[in-house]
């Protein structure tokens, strides 16, 4: 069972915080319990997320402590311990995969990289003129999401059930998202981004790198695919994409 349910944007889990305690966390125990109900031999895959390191320090690893800037972090350390307890207490194979910012060309359109890129691809399709933006400061390390699902694969075929943390080691700001984003369709991303407030979220989290030696070592996890290539990747395929929405 891989368990990747959630409400997973940081920014709504503010709005809805109660929800988001639901849904992102009482949610893994109710699977949990199911699978410790019906059968004990299933293994169980949680998705975790870097946003739970929140303001600790980086380069964050498995050792890092959790101390999330939002609902949704909150609700994902939730299901963290609650994963290792039903581990611990019952003898499941069960596990968290501690994933950093991944992205793909399936991205959801209200999440910043994405809605970066479709604008790029609006505005050269005639269809989109400004791009209004909170925070261009904040630092994530960013991988490709079809190598992470491997590595989500690896860690529920390892010999005995551990936690893991997958990400590229690289840092980059929203500001490095936006440049090589425009760039690629010859434009200035400045000459289009836009301020607004209302986009920034009451408790920010500026820098997130993970440190993936353990998965490296014992999963033979590595990413391949860098920053650049990924943000061209999603630009080109959204120059591509037929829309006739204006986002």
């Amino acid at each position: 069972v891989y368990n990747l349910a959630a409400q997973s944007h940081v920014r709504v889990s503010f709005d809805e915080p109660a929800y988001t305690a639901q849904a992102t966390g009482v949610s893994t125990l109710n699977l949990l319990e199911a699978i410790r109900t019906v059968d004990t031999s299933i293994r169980f895959y949680q998705a975790s997320t870097s946003e739970m390191f929140g303001a600790s320090p980086p380069p964050q690893n498995e050792d890092t402590p959790f101390y999330p800037r939002s609902p949704y972090g909150a609700a994902k350390v939730y299901s963290y311990w609650i994963t290792k307890n039903y581990r611990e207490a019952y003898d499941m194979f069960a596990v968290n995969g501690q994933l950093f910012n991944h992205e793909s060309l399936r991205r959801g359109e209200t999440f910043v990289t994405r809605k970066i890129t479709l604008a790029v691809a609006n505005i050269v399709k005639g269809l989109q003129s400004e791009l209004w933006m909170g925070n261009l400061d904040s630092i994530r390390d960013w991988g490709y999401a079809p190598e992470y699902t491997d590595g989500m694969w690896r860690m529920l075929q390892a010999e005995k059930p551990e936690d893991f943390v997958l990400a590229t080691g690289t840092a980059y700001t929203i500001r490095d998202f936006l440049t090589f984003a425009f760039t690629h369709a010859g434009l200035d991303w400045e000459d289009y981004v836009k301020f607004d407030p209302k986009f920034l979220r009451p408790a920010e989290v500026d820098l997130l790198i993970g440190d993936a030696t353990k998965a490296r070592t014992k999963l033979g996890w590595e990413p391949e695919v860098d920053f650049p290539a990924l943000v061209q990747m999603m630009v080109a395929h959204d120059l591509k994409f037929e829309s006739d929405k204006i986002r």
